[in-house]
């Protein structure tokens, strides 16, 4: 790849006592990957120098306080405040959620003007990133609310791919929000996904089941039979190929996952607890449906172990290639349909 044509990787550093910069520092420790991308972490050298010193990691860093002054073949800090912030490694603290935001608001600013091609987000933790500026309940919500498009959050390998029909609310809201509504637009949504980022040609999809066991014919609940399935019959007239509604506590063991390009789960563990059985340590959560793309690791700030130089960084190098691969696949769908043929009128 051209060093001058490299896609531009923005990187949110997210709670900086979590081991965000440790992760993003041993990705970029093996050379290869500049390969790929150009590297900029929005935070600050000062504090990236400070995490490499407490955890031994000998990876190189260009500070610059220029987004346009980022060089090809480095690991790229851009300086983006100059306040003397302090390290309190495994400890969450309001001042590490502050920063943590100026990062993301930064970055994803950055995305949204074109200057960097793919974000990719070092965790948050929910708790102390909060204030009046970030009232949202995790980094999917925030950007929803940033970019346009509508969003959908997507667990994936690339094996399978797991999106949430609902995402982060309590488990007492699931079944009064979940509408026919919403399962056409998070299924309109997967599909396009999969066509537009991963280029497949005809997508199948299945939907799990709200109710254990597909409600059993009403016995444990009504919205299976008269909400989840009427919507997928719905759905299938309009040449899409959705199928379900399949009962989760089987769909995962007995690997049905297989025989589908994406599945939807109808809550967040519903998903998330056989994804991350599955996958854990090596998958990547995507937020499909914004016209920007963010990926990020599919694990959280890890405070036990920050600073100790243990965490294993194969999720956020994962997230990389996704991010890079998603992009350079948006853009040759892109190509292919602004090329398409017009219909020659032979009268």
């Amino acid at each position: 790849m051209n060093k001058t044509n490299k896609i531009k990787l923005g990187i949110s550093i997210g709670d900086f006592n979590g081991i965000g910069i440790e992760v993003v520092l041993k990705t970029f420790q093996d050379k290869r990957m500049l390969d790929f991308c150009t590297p900029i972490v929005f935070g600050n050298t000062k504090l990236l120098s400070a995490y490499k010193s407490k955890t031994n990691i000998a990876t190189q860093i260009n500070g610059l306080n220029e987004i346009e002054k980022a060089v090809p073949n480095k690991l790229n800090s851009l300086n983006i405040w100059k306040d003397d912030v302090k390290l309190k490694l495994g400890i969450p603290t309001k001042q590490s959620g502050k920063y943590a935001f100026k990062s993301l608001e930064a970055a994803t600013n950055a995305l949204v003007e074109g200057k960097i091609d793919v974000l990719v987000t070092a965790p948050i933790s929910k708790d102390n990133i909060q204030s009046e500026e970030f009232n949202f309940a995790g980094h999917t919500e925030y950007l929803d609310a940033k970019i346009e498009g509508d969003s959908l959050m997507i667990l994936m390998t690339n094996e399978i791919k797991i999106g949430l029909i609902t995402g982060h609310i309590p488990i007492s809201q699931v079944s009064q929000t979940i509408t026919p509504e919403l399962i056409k637009s998070k299924v309109q949504i997967m599909h396009k996904a999969l066509i537009e980022d991963f280029g497949i040609n005809k997508p199948k999809i299945a939907l799990l089941s709200l109710n254990p066991h597909c409600g059993d014919n009403g016995v444990i609940g009504n919205e299976d039979a008269e909400v989840v399935k009427p919507t997928i019959e719905e759905i299938k007239n309009n040449n899409c190929l959705v199928f379900g509604p399949y009962a989760a506590d089987s769909f995962f063991g007995t690997e049905n996952y297989r025989n589908f390009d994406g599945v939807l789960a109808m809550y967040h563990d519903q998903g998330l607890a056989p994804f991350k059985t599955l996958a854990f340590g090596g998958g990547v959560n995507y937020t499909a449906g914004l016209e920007a793309i963010r990926t990020s690791p599919d694990h959280g700030t890890a405070y036990e172990i920050a600073g100790k130089n243990k965490a294993n960084f194969n999720s956020f190098r994962e997230a990389v290639f996704a991010g890079i691969k998603i992009f350079e696949t948006r853009k040759q769908y892109k190509e292919l349909v602004k090329n398409v043929l017009k219909p020659v009128d032979r009268k």
